[in-house]
């Protein structure tokens, strides 16, 4: 995505939790005559986003452009483990609402309208979840932040007292999936709060993609998503709506969140 975006000739912040691996990866990028800026990164830990936006604030002042990729999961494909659903759900959904937020002062107020596209994940659609009273809520036209976390923390003390199987939560890769349910809400709620202020807000699903997540295996490679992905983070702003999960490459089913 980064070199998709730089060789569009965008300004670029690429960041990564290993600081070698970001070296290494600007580095590649440069040789190929991209100029990307680089600043290390962990969603995980409030204090890097802390550090990383401050930074960022000194450096560029205004962002028109956030692409919220960080994600972990800790299963091979047909693998459904909760033993680490709290670094799953503290990277997943409150990583990037604590970056998001973090940076929502420095989006740039102008005609060019500000966007901020997450990746994510049909398995996070609202049809998955089979708990009627989490789907209700989820569905709700007033749905909050706060509930959405609500329903992140019951997940957890699900799996605390080893009830989540019976919970009705996403039968396959349960605490990705409720990470990503619960990022796709987030993105809805923040969509309908700064749709008024030139701020748009979707999700796209790129699909099963050929990552170190899915061991290699996919449909289709990195580039050919980011390709995809970058497209749609530059829409133009009369063909760009707000609030809406885009799947696959055409630039794919579109849907309201």
């Amino acid at each position: 995505m980064v070199k998709q975006l730089a060789q569009l000739g965008l300004t670029v912040i690429l960041t990564a939790r290993d600081l070698e691996k970001g070296k290494k990866a600007v580095e590649l990028l440069r040789n190929q005559g991209l100029l990307v800026h680089f600043h290390p990164l962990d969603v995980s830990d409030p204090a890097s986003i802390r550090t990383f936006a401050l930074w960022f604030q000194k450096k560029f002042r205004v962002m028109d452009i956030l692409i919220n990729n960080a994600a972990v999961s800790f299963n091979d494909l047909y693998e459904n483990s909760v033993d680490h659903a709290e670094i799953v759900m503290k990277t997943n959904f409150y990583g990037v609402k604590l970056l998001t937020e973090a940076l929502l002062p420095m989006f740039r107020r102008s005609d060019s309208i500000s966007r901020i596209l997450n990746i994510s994940s049909r398995l996070g659609s609202i049809n998955k979840m089979r708990n009627p009273t989490m789907k209700e809520m989820l569905q709700n036209e007033n749905l909050s932040a706060q509930q959405i976390e609500g329903m992140v923390d019951l997940f957890l003390q699900n799996v605390k007292n080893g009830t989540w199987k019976n919970q009705g939560w996403p039968e396959i890769w349960t605490d990705y999936a409720v990470s990503k349910l619960a990022l796709n809400a987030y993105s809805r709620v923040l969509a309908k709060q700064f749709e008024d202020f030139g701020l748009r807000v979707n999700c796209f699903c790129p699909g099963f993609t050929q990552t170190s997540m899915t061991g290699g295996k996919g449909t289709h490679t990195a580039d050919d998503a980011a390709e995809v992905g970058a497209r749609l983070a530059l829409l133009p702003p009369g063909e760009l709506s707000t609030g809406k999960f885009y799947v696959g490459f055409n630039p794919g089913i579109i849907s309201k969140l």
